[in-house]
């Protein structure tokens, strides 16, 4: 399955198009100004180690770092690559192909009887947080790997670095909160839907009818929530490429 390549473009992402699609999301929210909303989440270890890196970044008198590697931006983009492929893999089939992932399947469409509904969408909630667990874990790891290499390149790239990873520990504890509503947001469609069912095994039952499936249902919320992952890998992604993007700002972005 080939992928058109994430784009990091503010209030246009895939998985906030995908949550307001579903409903989680209110498209008429007010996003604000983006450089203030930044500034409120700033605390003030966070706001001291900003304004540090800033005035490095404005000292006349630095002197430009020499390189001590060089950063081949055809290699990172070729890694990012692989490990997009592995996360997507693992998210569509459940398979593991890449060293470090786990295999983590979507459960099947029928749900097992008899139905104890307190604990029918536990599977579904290891399911997504598990794959959110990974891609974080996967992708941090990459990320700093990916800083890195910028450390030992020019002024330029060490100063994207530093301030990748201040940004990082800025929006890290919010986008893990945030992130981490979808399942529940699953869970609540989830537990709607299967109380119409059990009522409709009850209603069946004494009509001494044949106990409906729940594959008309279940089948379109399982379908959505692997596309809430793919949307979310996508959104992970983004400041992964944009670092890489940023060490060749002219060149055309692959597909």
């Amino acid at each position: 399955m080939t992928r058109v390549q994430p784009r990091a473009r503010l209030h246009s992402s895939e998985l906030l198009r995908f949550l307001v699609s579903q409903g989680m999301a209110d498209v008429a929210a007010d996003t604000g100004d983006v450089g203030q909303s930044l500034g409120d989440w700033l605390d003030f270890r966070q706001a001291i180690a900003l304004q540090a890196f800033i005035g490095t970044v404005d000292a006349p008198a630095a002197v430009p770092a020499k390189p001590t590697a060089r950063v081949d931006a055809a290699v990172l983009r070729r890694r990012f690559n692989e490990v997009r492929t592995a996360l997507e893999q693992s998210i569509l089939k459940g398979s593991v192909p890449a060293l470090g992932l786990v295999r983590i399947e979507l459960p099947p469409v029928e749900l097992d009887h008899p139905i104890d509904a307190k604990t029918a969408f536990d599977p579904f909630r290891r399911y997504s947080s598990g794959h959110q667990r990974q891609m974080e874990n996967i992708i941090r790891t990459l990320r700093v790997q990916l800083r890195g290499m910028l450390d030992k390149g020019t002024t330029a790239h060490r100063h994207l670095s530093t301030l990748d990873a201040i940004f990082e520990n800025v929006l890290h504890s919010r986008e893990s909160r945030l992130l981490g509503k979808i399942p529940t947001h699953f869970e609540k469609r989830f537990a709607k839907s299967l109380k119409q069912h059990m009522k409709a095994l009850h209603e069946a039952a004494e009509a001494d009818e044949p106990a409906p499936r729940t594959s008309p249902w279940l089948g379109p919320l399982r379908e959505d929530m692997r596309n809430a992952l793919l949307a979310e890998l996508d959104l992970r992604l983004q400041p992964i490429l944009g670092l890489i993007e940023a060490l060749t700002p002219n060149t055309p972005q692959q597909q």
